[in-house]
C-alpha cells in the first residue's frame, strides 16, 4: 500500500519488522506532521528505538533485521526502495543519542566533519556553519573562546547540546532522539528541553523518552508503544488527560510499566 497523503514528514504504513525470526515491531501505521514534536513512549523492549532507527536505516546494520511487511515512506518516497541512497538518506535525518557521543576532536571540528565529508573546504563557510550550529544549539556564547579545545572538557549537558548541533550542521529535515536526556542532571535536561522547543521551527523532531513528564512537556503528539504494537497515537494532551485506550491509561498512571 502506497500512502495517499504525503504532505506528512513520514508516513509508516502496515509496517510488520522483525529481527530474524523475532517480530519487533506489528502493524504500525502513523503519521508524523512537519515541524511538531512527536514522543514515542512504553515500557523498555516495546520497539520505540527500533522504529525511531528504521527511519534512517540504521537498523539495516544488524544481520537479519528487516522490514517484512509494509514501508516507511519520507517525503513521499518509500526508503527502502532500491533507488534510494542509504548515506543520503541518513544526511536528512540528524541522529541523537542517549550518551552524548562527540568525537574525540575539538568542538569546531565536531561541527565541522560532517560539513567536510560533504565536500565542504572553505574555512569561511566552515566557520559560518559552526557557528549558526553552536548558535542554533544555545552554545555558543559558552564555547566561542574554546573551539580548539577538546570537546570532552565540556560538561555532559554541553556536550549533548554540541552532539545536537552537530547534528544539525548537515541540514538536516527531521532530528530523531533516543532519550537525549537520560544521562543528564535535571538543570542540564531543562537546558535540552529549551532547545528541543526552539528547534521545532525548523525541524521535525522525533524524540524517544521513558520520561513522561518530558513527553507532556516538550511534544505535540505521542505514540504509546507496547509489545511492538501502536497503542495509541494522538495529541499529547489528549494522551495524558483522557486516553482512549485502558492499557495507555494504566500505563500513564503507573499501573504497569
Amino acid at each position: 500500500m502506497t500512502p495517499q497523503n504525503t504532505n506528512s514528514a513520514i508516513v509508516v504504513s502496515e509496517m510488520d519488522f522483525c529481527y530474524g525470526k523475532s517480530i519487533a515491531l506489528k502493524d504500525i501505521r502513523m503519521e508524523i506532521a512537519r515541524n511538531e514534536i512527536t514522543a514515542f513512549i512504553g515500557p523498555s523492549g516495546c520497539g520505540k528505538s527500533t522504529l525511531l532507527r528504521c527511519f534512517n536505516r540504521m537498523n539495516d546494520l544488524i544481520p537479519g533485521a528487516k522490514v517484512t511487511r509494509g514501508g516507511i515512506w519520507i517525503d513521499g518516497v518509500e526508503i527502502h526502495s532500491p533507488e534510494i541512497d542509504v548515506v543520503e538518506l541518513r544526511r536528512g535525518l540528524g541522529m541523537v543519542f542517549q550518551k552524548s557521543n562527540p568525537f574525540p576532536r575539538t568542538i569546531y571540528e565536531n561541527i565541522a566533519y560532517g560539513p567536510r565529508i560533504l565536500g565542504e573546504k572553505r574555512k569561511d563557510v566552515l566557520d559560518g556553519i559552526v557557528e549558526k550550529s553552536l548558535r542554533g544549539a544555545a552554545l555558543w556564547d559558552e564555547v566561542k573562546d574554546r573551539l580548539k579545545e577538546s570537546a570532552f572538557g565540556l560538561s555532559g549537558g554541553q556536550q549533548q547540546r554540541l552532539c545536537i548541533a552537530r547534528a544539525t550542521a548537515v541540514n538536516p529535515a527531521i532530528i530523531l532522539m533516543d532519550e537525549p536526556c537520560s544521562a543528564l542532571d535535571p538543570i542540564a535536561t531543562a537546558r535540552v528541553e529549551e532547545l528541543i522547543l526552539e528547534m521545532k521551527k525548523n525541524y521535525t523532531i522525533i524524540i524517544v523518552t521513558h520520561n513522561m513528564q518530558q513527553a507532556t512537556r516538550v511534544s505535540d503528539r505521542t505514540a504509546f508503544f507496547y509489545l511492538g504494537e501502536l497503542i495509541e497515537y494522538d495529541s499529547t494532551s489528549k494522551i495524558f488527560s483522557n486516553p482512549s485506550l485502558k492499557r495507555t491509561e494504566n500505563y500513564i498512571t503507573g499501573r504497569f510499566g
